[in-house]
């Protein structure tokens, strides 16, 4: 609509634009600039940040704080037989494995850890992949689960005793319910986390079975499959120290937890903080060298995890 004129005056001309048309923009021309006008975008980090920014340093400093901490208290309280130095500890730790005993030890107990380990996680792979294909599978992995996982494993060793002897497999026995369930907790709570359109997109492709498994339910769900491992690996090292203690009773043989029991029974009280030393040692070793090399180059890799 135009817009009314009063009589007399002369017509204003409309300052409406077309909707089609689009009036002429001057062309951007940027010339370029010296960079020393301009504040510090970014700038080099120091020495101090760059080498807190390290991992592996900030924990061996904490761990050097308590090795200090442990040092003064024990030479405050002055008593070996109730708690030895932190350098009388690593002195006999040094004169074990130079003897070759503590290596001996420690390698017992991992070969045994090994094999019910792995026995764990095999059957509590087969428990959830019969959990997520039918509901009867479903139902007795809950069943089980609420029934034996807040049963400590320990507590089954004198039946293992009866069942298997002393031998290996009563220690494996144990492990291995040590294991299962919160393997397969784990695994299955991460499964049934997956994403419905995740899902959907899988079947959409064609995938069934197997590559359905392998591709989508996996890889979605391997920060709760990884978090299950490592809370296994934790529950079987535990249990495996505690029943070489009763084992090693028995047998007059065994691994860490009898080189624990005998030296007590010794009162070389240092090389019992040697041996609790080691297990600490070979733990460390498994969560740094193997589960958190496997997490960086897998959750960190895929972005599920900062």
């Amino acid at each position: 609509m135009s817009e009314a004129t009063a009589p007399g005056a002369a017509p204003v001309r409309s300052t409406r634009r077309d909707a089609g048309t689009r009036a002429p923009r001057a062309e951007i021309i940027r010339e370029p600039s010296d960079a020393a006008h301009f504040s510090v975008v970014e700038k080099p980090l120091s020495a101090f940040e760059r080498l807190y920014n390290q991992g592996w340093l900030r924990k061996a400093m904490i761990l050097a704080v308590l090795a200090i901490i442990w040092e003064a208290y024990a030479r405050w309280l002055n008593n070996p037989l109730l708690f030895p130095t932190f350098t009388a500890t690593v002195e006999a730790l040094f004169r074990s494995i130079a003897s070759g005993e503590l290596p001996g030890k420690a390698w017992a107990s991992i070969h045994v850890l090994l094999m019910g380990y792995v026995c764990g996680v095999v059957l509590a792979s087969l428990l959830t992949a019969a959990a997520i294909t039918s509901r009867i599978g479903t139902d007795f992995l809950e069943t089980m689960t609420s029934m034996l996982n807040p049963l400590p494993a320990i507590a089954l060793l004198p039946l293992a005793l009866i069942w298997f002897g002393l031998g290996n497999g009563s220690l494996i026995f144990v492990l291995v319910h040590s294991v299962t369930w919160s393997v397969a907790l784990n695994t299955h709570s991460g499964f049934l986390s997956v994403s419905n359109t995740l899902k959907m997109v899988g079947r959409n492709y064609g995938l069934r079975g197997g590559a359905y498994v392998a591709k989508i339910l996996v890889p979605a769900a391997f920060p709760s499959i990884l978090t299950g491992l490592k809370i296994g690996w934790a529950f079987a090292w535990r249990t495996l120290i505690a029943a070489e203690l009763v084992f090693g009773v028995s047998s007059g043989s065994g691994g860490l937890g009898w080189f624990i029991y005998e030296n007590k029974n010794l009162l070389d009280i240092a090389n019992v903080f040697a041996g609790l030393f080691t297990v600490i040692l070979i733990g460390l070793a498994v969560e740094n060298l193997i589960f958190r090399v496997l997490e960086r180059h897998t959750v960190q890799r895929w972005g599920m995890q900062s």
